[in-house]
């Protein structure tokens, strides 16, 4: 049962605080700054109102996350802290001498309190509400960009796949006929993904022979499972234990396993809008969701400043309809004239290649045609047709017995003319100066506030900890531009 409102902290020893904590701290201030009551309205759908014993206060619970993410702690960590921490007590609404909760309540807090609540816009909304209301917002401009966060749990390679499968293999056969376990080739003791296709199949080989053994559902289902990834030749399969997280592309030889954080933010520094997304996601793609949030919490947007990867077709004709001023170069190889299949092949500007619905990348590019002379040029895109062959989408994609596979884009399309004019302005290459603000915001989220590693799998807490660390960086900065 939840209480209708946060009880009065009675003990002998509150004057603890006003000797130990002085005025300037930091948490001292946030208490002073935020009132944490709208945590109440939001949670209390989650809480019987009058039935059973009284839960812990959800404010305080809810402080206990916003100090994980301001300090980087564990939750038994933040915890622990919270016994002898005099910030942390008055910060959390504890007299000096009340005991602590136990970290497991917090565990419970983010499953059962926090589900169906869309936190993220929630405190965002909150922080540029009283932003506006103190006069730190001024501007109308907003700076977008993406950040990735790496999933909690690695990929694995392809032999430690077929390594996990094979296992799981003889496991299920042992359980039915141990005797099998005889004529298992030996285990492949070699570090060579060769070796260990070859031990499968040798495997595989040998439960087939054993017709019966085959049938049963237990030993079918592992079987299948192995035969699929070895036939595939292991198609650098992703897999981890966290099931949202994506591949994605920071440069053309490089990527990342996990997810992209898109943010708005303005010139003063405070994030006004945020979309979680898995790490393969386009980042223009999510421009316009980005403007409107940002207009529903109360800014007024009058102009745009991002990279390239903003500066798509219909970016730019968003823009222009809600007169707002889009500061984004115009990169030639992401322009959409004449581009076939838009959805299903999305231009990653870190590598600058485009990469398939299937997640894989272009090996290179040729340019064809001459500048300025009839036709526009073409950029054409090669993937590695192998990979094509054993893909899982290729139908519609690619022709059976096809020696090449190539997606070509024009790089010039009349509607730019207008930006590239823009671009080519002192206005546009004065406002584009401020881009860097937004590269230091995305560096105190990963460096200060742990936000480079996922600290759970699933899209979902990903979200949860993409809220309480902008909730805190916004908190910061507020503090800092009253001072």
């Amino acid at each position: 049962m939840i209480q209708l409102q946060q009880a009065l902290v009675i003990s002998p020893y509150i004057e603890l605080y006003n000797l130990v904590i002085p005025k300037d701290n930091m948490l001292r201030q946030i208490n002073e700054l935020i009132d944490f009551s709208f945590v109440y309205e939001e949670l209390k759908h989650n809480y019987c109102l009058d039935n059973g014993r009284n839960a812990i206060d959800p404010i305080r619970l809810f402080k206990y996350l916003l100090l994980k993410a301001i300090f980087e702690l564990s939750d038994a960590d933040i915890v622990e802290r919270s016994k002898y921490d005099m910030s942390f007590k008055y910060f959390l609404g504890m007299a000096p001498e009340e005991s602590v909760i136990d970290s497991s309540s917090l565990t419970k807090f983010r499953k059962l309190r926090l589900k169906d609540l869309n936190l993220l816009d929630m405190l965002i909304g909150k922080t540029v509400e009283i932003s506006i209301e103190k006069g730190i917002i001024q501007s109308k401009a907003i700076i977008v960009d993406a950040t990735h966060t790496k999933a909690r749990y690695n990929q694995k390679s392809p032999r430690e796949i077929l390594q996990d499968r094979s296992r799981k293999l003889r496991k299920a056969v042992y359980k039915v006929d141990e005797s099998l376990k005889a004529r298992f080739p030996p285990k492949n003791t070699n570090d060579e993904l060769e070796a260990e296709i070859a031990y499968c199949k040798k495997l595989i080989d040998v439960i087939e022979s054993e017709g019966g053994v085959c049938a049963l559902p237990k030993i079918r289902e592992p079987l299948n499972l192995l035969k699929e990834t070895v036939m595939d030749d292991l198609e650098q399969l992703r897999i981890s234990e966290d099931p949202d997280a994506k591949v994605g592309h920071k440069s053309a030889d490089s990527s990342f396993f996990g997810y992209k954080t898109h943010i708005a933010m303005t010139e003063e520094r405070i994030i006004t809008a945020a979309i979680v997304t898995t790490g393969e996601k386009n980042d223009g793609k999510q421009l316009q969701t980005l403007i409107e949030k940002s207009q529903s919490v109360g800014l007024e947007v009058k102009t745009v400043i991002g990279d390239t990867a903003y500066s798509e077709k219909d970016n730019i004709a968003y823009a222009k309809t809600n007169e707002i001023e889009l500061v984004a170069k115009l990169n030639p190889q992401i322009t959409q004239g004449g581009r076939k299949k838009e959805d299903e092949f999305l231009f990653n500007k870190d590598a600058g290649m485009y990469v398939c619905k299937a997640g894989h990348m272009a090996i290179r590019k040729a340019r064809q045609g001459k500048k300025d002379r009839g036709k526009n040029q073409v950029d054409t895109y090669y993937f590695d047709v192998e990979k094509c062959k054993k893909c899982p989408s290729k139908e519609g994609c690619y022709t059976e017995g096809a020696k090449s596979k190539t997606y070509s884009v024009s790089i010039k399309s009349s509607e730019h003319t207008d930006q590239m004019t823009f671009q080519e302005s002192e206005s546009f290459k004065d406002k584009a100066k401020g881009r860097y603000k937004i590269e230091a915001k995305n560096s105190e989220l990963k460096h200060r506030h742990g936000y480079d590693v996922a600290s759970s799998s699933g899209l979902v807490g990903m979200e949860l900890q993409g809220a309480m660390a902008i909730f805190a960086v916004n908190l910061k900065r507020m503090l800092k531009l009253m001072m």
